[in-house]
């Protein structure tokens, strides 16, 4: 169910009227998808509504995360977001820029859902254009300042258009981050991957790649999609 501006889930509600960029799939995705096994500590890049960081904390009942972004209206929202769920003493939600991030802490885990359209003309609005242009925060960078801030054991999983997840794998590589589990999302078996889930380590190890449809022959949510999001959607 959802109401204006507020997307409700089995166990929390995620209000984003204030935020540039929407609830939408892409977040859910990786909100689901990351792997939280063993991880005592999260850092939520770009977090805008708080929706990854929930998830990530109603996945893992020990996990600590972090949220940042640019954004202060995101900021803000997130915030409330976080403490009306039920994890509130686990989410802490900061203005910060990743770009120019303090290196004194390390994660176990690491997310992003980051802002890729660097094909686009840069959009008027200006919080939107930095939600959406790798301008805002560079592939380079991303990849650079993640490996800084990742645990020895630790993994960094994000979400980015399939188009550019040679040059975002190359990046990772250049940092000493190598890919270690990858699944492509189409929409429909017949449709060419959009987005592309990727998953870092600081060592080298077997890549596990999969496929994931989003839609089954009906045009409904597939059994994969279904089963990946299950303790979410309504």
């Amino acid at each position: 169910m959802r109401a204006e501006n507020t997307f409700q889930f089995k166990q929390f509600s995620v209000c984003h009227a204030r935020c540039a960029m929407k609830v939408g799939t892409d977040g859910v995705l990786l909100g689901a998808w990351a792997d939280v096994e063993g991880a005592t500590t999260a850092l939520d890049i770009g977090t805008g509504s708080g929706l990854i960081a929930l998830m990530l904390a109603q996945r893992n009942a020990t996990l600590r995360v972090w949220g940042i972004d640019i954004d202060t209206a995101a900021v803000e929202q997130a915030k409330e977001n976080a403490e009306r769920s039920p994890w509130a003493d686990r989410i802490e939600v900061l203005q910060a820029d990743f770009c120019h991030v303090a290196r004194s802490q390390t994660f176990s885990l690491i997310v992003s859902n980051p802002p890729f359209h660097a094909e686009d003309t840069p959009n008027p609005d200006q919080a939107r254009n930095a939600a959406r242009h790798t301008s805002a925060l560079p592939i380079p960078v991303l990849m650079r300042n993640a490996a800084a801030l990742l645990e020895g054991q630790g993994r960094f999983c994000l979400i980015v258009p399939t188009t550019l997840a040679a040059e975002v794998i190359g990046e990772g590589a250049a940092n000493h981050l190598y890919l270690s589990r990858r699944t492509d999302v189409k929409t429909t078996p017949a449709k060419p991957a959009k987005r592309s889930l990727l998953e870092f380590r600081l060592y080298a190890s077997p890549t596990e790649h999969s496929v994931l449809h989003l839609q089954d022959d009906h045009g409904g949510r597939s059994e994969a999609y279904s089963a990946l999001t299950e303790a979410f959607y309504l």
